[in-house]
């Protein structure tokens, strides 16, 4: 029988937003708009942390700046984002965590609200192979065409997490009742849906809202960053 191993990424595996960072990465590299830019982004991240973000709202300003620049600029763009951000911010904890489910063989994936554009590197630090994040829309084809700034499909965000993470499992042909054990290590009250479905949910670096929910239904909470 399969174990699944399922990871949010934001504040879970690493101990910060990677959409807002990368958000804040480019007024610093002078691409967008600093201050309305800088000032939004912030908004945004406010309104997620509270529980109130319009997903639709949040994406059609984060997919934009995709759709302005060539798949090539961004990737440079994206390289010097994981040397000057992300790898300096890794935490060994977090690595430890998702090294001793690997090593068990159990099936690893990182289910995030943010695009995969942003976090699909980030995720291969982990030596995770699956990813269920928001796909940004493209030109043509999906590995080369251009971003056009629209998402594609389903966004992976509260509901849409267990939805998207339901067509994965069918494309590896498991289901929830294939799976003898499920994990899902999370810190954010939006991902309530997805922790529900599991049969080990961990709160993980939990906020508070999250923390109260786990303690109230006795959910192992786990503090990697402290």
């Amino acid at each position: 029988m399969t174990t699944l191993a399922l990871f949010d990424l934001d504040h879970t595996l690493i101990p910060f937003d990677s959409d807002y960072e990368w958000g804040q990465f480019l007024v610093q590299l002078g691409v967008v708009d600093g201050d309305q830019y800088a000032q939004a982004n912030q908004q945004f991240y406010e309104d997620y942390q509270h529980g109130k973000l319009d997903i639709d709202r949040f994406l059609r300003f984060a997919l934009k700046p995709l759709s302005q620049h060539s798949r090539v600029q961004l990737k440079e763009w994206h390289d010097q984002f994981m040397t000057d951000v992300i790898d300096k911010k890794l935490n060994s904890a977090a690595i430890t965590l998702v090294l001793r489910h690997l090593k068990a063989g159990d099936v690893c994936c990182v289910v995030t609200a943010t695009n995969s554009f942003v976090t699909r590197p980030i995720v291969a630090r982990f030596g995770i192979h699956h990813l269920v994040a928001t796909e940004p829309a493209t030109e043509g084809n999906r590995d080369d065409g251009r971003y056009t700034g629209e998402v594609n499909g389903i966004p992976s965000f509260r509901e849409g997490k267990v939805k998207r993470v339901e067509k994965w499992l069918q494309s590896l042909d498991l289901s929830w009742e294939t799976v003898e054990k499920s994990y899902f290590y999370s810190d954010s009250m939006n991902d309530i849906a997805l922790l529900e479905k599991v049969s080990n949910p961990v709160a993980t670096n939990p906020d508070s809202k999250l923390r109260a929910e786990a303690q109230k239904r006795n959910w192992p909470i786990l503090e990697l960053f402290t």
